[in-house]
């Protein structure tokens, strides 16, 4: 059994889930959240602020759990992620595919051209293919002479990870890994059978929506489009008049993705800015606000569904994740627009305080518990100090020497 901390860095909220992750799935042990402020569509602009919302959403975890958090698995999120496909081939040393083989296949496949300021964040194999024989997912062991592989990979901003990685240690925080927070997500609230058939992860923030799709089991696109619930709640708080923090508690109360479910007579109470007194409106106008946001953005995302060329693969349909997907018939919405099944994806690894994080909200964190716990992080954050680098550098040769010999 093993103790992991998840950091789900977001532009509206910090969450920081610590649990026992065992056989059985996942026992959360502590829950803490604070408003993001430091944050915008998905990349840190302030860091003070950043790191007081990691500082107090690890302390009320800290105080949930009765333990102390020093290591974390953190998401990364922002418009300046950036998917594209890859394939590496390599010859295989001694007629059968060994572990090294591998290695080198996918050093060879994420050699991609990349700025200065860019860097590699994810892998992520989709297919082997060994002497023109496709469709290979454990290539170990195989005999053959021509190794290839076909990848997804992720990349970023290196200043924005380096950012990142700044704030969690400011907090008093070493971070282990660093992960796509979609990917996360999927790990949470997807099935297998699904990935499988095919299925669109849509998980939608504050500041932006991820999308990722999955077809054989693998990862075959990935896009983030600037657009979250954030927007809804700035529609909101211009088109009623009323605070930003009070437009979002409204959103969160009353709000419906489709205004003709809701009843025409029905009224709620909507703050005025300033000293003026409380208006009465009916909750219709504030749904009225909101549907043809959501619409706008499910057709973006339509979109890049159909730019992926995967679109008429998704036989397992949409699933739906992030704060935004609580909001009251947005899965009808988005059957509307994709013409495809739609559920919201809440976490199903959960065997303790599950009630705590039963929501699309915390799939992230819950997500970053298990990769975690699986070893299966992006960027490996190991502390700038001799020691490490020399050790790293002794396990590369180990390697390369037992490749050889």
């Amino acid at each position: 059994m093993s103790v992991v901390a998840g950091l789900d860095l977001g532009t509206g909220k910090t969450c920081v889930v610590v649990a026992e992750v065992d056989e059985h799935g996942v026992a959360v042990a502590g829950v803490g959240t604070a408003v993001s402020r430091g944050l915008r569509k998905g990349v840190i602009v302030n860091v003070e602020s950043t790191v007081n919302a990691i500082a107090k959403a690890v302390a009320e975890a800290e105080s949930m759990a009765g333990c102390q958090i020093r290591r974390v698995v953190a998401s990364i999120g922002g418009a300046h992620l950036r998917g594209l496909s890859s394939h590496g081939v390599v010859a295989v040393r001694n007629g059968e595919v060994s572990a090294g083989d591998l290695r080198r296949v996918l050093d060879a496949a994420r050699a991609v051209a990349l700025p200065a300021d860019r860097e590699v964040l994810h892998v992520l194999p989709q297919e082997y293919v060994i002497d023109k024989q496709e469709g290979i997912k454990e290539p170990v062991g195989i005999a053959g002479v021509r190794l290839e592989s076909k990848v997804h990979i992720v990349t970023s901003q290196t200043a924005a990870a380096q950012t990142l990685v700044k704030c969690c240690r400011q907090a008093g925080l070493v971070v282990d890994d660093v992960l796509l927070g979609s990917l996360a997500a999927a790990d949470a609230v997807l099935t297998p059978e699904e990935k499988d058939l095919g299925v669109a992860l849509v998980d939608i923030g504050a500041g932006t929506t991820d999308l990722v799709i999955f077809h054989g089991g693998a990862v075959t696109h990935t896009a983030t489009l600037p657009l979250g619930g954030g927007h809804l709640t700035n529609d909101i708080a211009a088109g009623l008049r009323t605070p930003t923090a009070e437009a979002e508690k409204i959103k969160q109360r009353y709000g419906c993705a489709r205004a003709a479910a809701v009843d025409a007579e029905a009224a709620i109470e909507v703050p005025s800015v300033g000293d003026r007194e409380p208006r009465i409106l009916r909750r219709r106008i504030l749904c009225e606000i909101i549907e043809p946001r959501v619409e706008e953005i499910f057709t973006l995302v339509g979109r890049e569904m159909a730019r992926s060329g995967y679109d008429d693969g998704l036989a397992s349909g949409v699933v739906l994740t992030g704060g935004s997907a609580a909001l009251q018939g947005i899965a009808d919405v988005a059957e509307g627009i994709f013409r495809l099944p739609v559920r919201i994806g809440l976490p199903h690894h959960v065997t303790a305080l599950e009630d705590l994080v039963a929501s699309p909200a915390h799939a992230t964190a819950i997500g970053l518990v298990l990769a975690g716990a699986q070893g299966r992080g992006g960027v490996r954050m190991t502390p700038a100090v001799p020691a490490g680098v020399l050790e790293r550098a002794r396990v590369r040769v180990g390697e390369w020497l037992r490749d050889f010999f």
